[in-house]
């Protein structure tokens, strides 16, 4: 592992750049957010490519204006609706600020925080991140844990917490992936396979409407191999609502194993990812706004 100065924050607090490297991949990784800043993998003519979307410093994830790059979500990844939730008979209320609900947990996300480094070695990095009861407006105190392990052939992201009462966790990467190289173009041409038969409409404003749709006949079914850009445009209005993809396919896992449940290729650069859980869904968003 090599560490190096990623930059002051606003607040003059020192950020670092964590990098982890094996034969296959480097990943490099800050304490700023415990965000994920560059993944750099081969490609089909052995040339180093960077495959995500990042910032060169700690500015850039400062002023950064909801892309969320590589930044671990939460406490609650996605949207909450009229940022309103009950639990256990109790009523919370959030910050508003996606329209007229919650995204990604509010005004002062886990994302925008220094975390602190718990655990580091040649291979794996582990952050985390204290987060009082009430904090963002969920009930529960908790320690976060993330946890970044590289992998013979590719990487794992662990998250772990312990809350001492009822709350709502539910965190993610928010990654933009262009497996051409970032700042190569738009990924378009990438082709997707996505194993899931169905997917959960939204409403205008990006909140499930409760029902489940088929994915056959419709330009949401990438059981077979396309292209991003196949389906995008066509006149069907889960598209038109998030002015592209912006949706949950629904994996139904049968155990608690990772199964493989995409796969997508570089159209220029041969590069090919396979993303696995054991979660019930998958989101694909294609940076629409």
């Amino acid at each position: 592992m090599t560490v190096k100065d990623f930059g002051i924050t606003k607040d003059g607090i020192a950020t670092k750049l964590y990098t982890l490297k094996n034969n296959n991949l480097e990943i490099s990784v800050t304490d700023f957010g415990s965000t994920l800043v560059s993944i750099v993998v081969p490609d089909r003519n052995n040339k180093p490519t960077d495959i995500v979307l990042g910032y060169d410093d700690v500015s850039g994830y400062e002023t950064d204006d909801g892309y969320y790059f590589g930044c671990n979500v939460g406490r609650c990844a996605n949207r909450i609706a009229r940022g309103h939730f009950v639990l256990n008979n109790t009523e919370y209320n959030l910050d508003i600020n996606n329209g007229p609900n919650n995204l990604h947990s509010g005004l002062n996300p886990y994302s925008k925080r220094v975390w602190t480094v718990e655990n580091q070695n040649d291979t794996s990095i582990t952050f985390s991140l204290e987060s009082p009861h009430m904090d963002q407006g969920f009930p529960g105190a908790l320690k976060m844990y993330v946890t970044y392990e590289l992998l013979e052939d590719g990487f794992k992201i662990n998250y772990n917490a312990t809350p001492d009462k009822d709350t709502i966790i539910n965190m993610t990467n928010h990654s933009y992936f262009n497996l051409n190289g970032e700042g190569s173009g738009t990924v378009l041409n990438h082709s997707v396979k996505i194993y899931a038969d169905s997917f959960t409409p939204a409403d205008e404003t990006s909140i499930p409407t409760g029902e489940i749709e088929a994915v056959k006949d419709t330009p949401m079914d990438f059981n077979n191999f396309k292209t991003i850009g196949q389906d995008i445009n066509k006149d069907y209005i889960p598209l038109k609502y998030a002015n592209g993809y912006d949706h949950n396919w629904i994996t139904d896992p049968t155990d608690s194993k990772l199964h493989n449940i995409v796969d997508a290729v570089g159209d220029v650069s041969g590069i090919e990812m396979k993303i696995s859980t054991n979660c019930p869904g998958v989101q694909m968003y294609t940076a629409n706004f």
